[in-house]
């Protein structure tokens, strides 16, 4: 006897999308690409998403609920001072998601809808701010101070690369200095003082850790 071939359902769709975006980035998953990692008809995608746009809804649905049952398993206090400490280790595990999802960023950044998985982890952090005594009101603030943060990712300015200090970095540095000085000057002395780091070649966790606790702090003191 042949192979028995699963039935295409909507969550088998959308799981094979995230897979077919892990393995070729975002540009890799078309409807026509996904058809063929399931075994299927192109046209039988539709009967379970309707459209591209539902399948990038879809996604952001997967690696919300992704994110869900890991911070649902976080077994820390948070009344009072304690409230830091458990919005930080919520966020930095959502952000554990997301680094192994690098394209997902995109996708989260472009839907207008709201998502029931997002909400829900939303409504986990209004929580935990609660715990700690922050308001409504101040809760409000709180998540727009957060932005995308909240849930693990934040828009950078720029992607410089990474890659250690060379002379090459160096120069090309150097060559923009008359356009851009202020840049450049901070840039410089970063890389004469720690020849070792990236310099503006930045380091994504460390930058993000530093951002969320700037933000943490001051919502501390607002609390208080």
């Amino acid at each position: 006897m042949g192979r028995v071939k699963r039935p295409l359902t909507r969550d088998r769709v959308l799981r094979a999308a995230v897979r077919v975006a892990d393995e070729g980035g975002l540009g890799a998953l078309t409807m026509r690409r996904l058809a063929e990692v399931l075994g299927a008809e192109a046209m039988s995608l539709y009967y379970h998403v309707r459209n591209k746009e539902e399948v990038l809804d879809g996604v952001v649905e997967v690696i919300t609920s992704e994110i869900n049952d890991l911070v649902d398993k976080i077994d820390l206090p948070s009344e009072g001072a304690a409230w830091k400490a458990a919005v930080r280790t919520r966020i930095l595990t959502a952000r554990e998601v997301f680094l192994r999802h690098p394209w997902a960023t995109g996708v989260f950044e472009s839907r207008t809808s709201s998502n029931p998985a997002v909400l829900r982890y939303n409504d986990g952090m209004v929580r935990l701010l609660r715990d700690g005594g922050f308001t409504h009101d101040q809760i409000h603030h709180a998540l727009h101070a957060l932005g995308s943060r909240s849930l693990g990712f934040t828009q950078e300015l720029f992607d410089p690369g990474t890659g250690p200090v060379t002379e090459e970095s160096l120069a090309a540095l150097r060559g923009m200095a008359d356009a851009f000085p202020h840049l450049v000057s901070m840039l410089t002395e970063i890389a004469h003082d720690d020849p070792d780091s990236t310099l503006g070649w930045c380091d994504d966790q460390k930058e993000f850790e530093f951002g969320l606790d700037l933000i943490l702090d001051g919502l501390d003191r607002l609390r208080a």
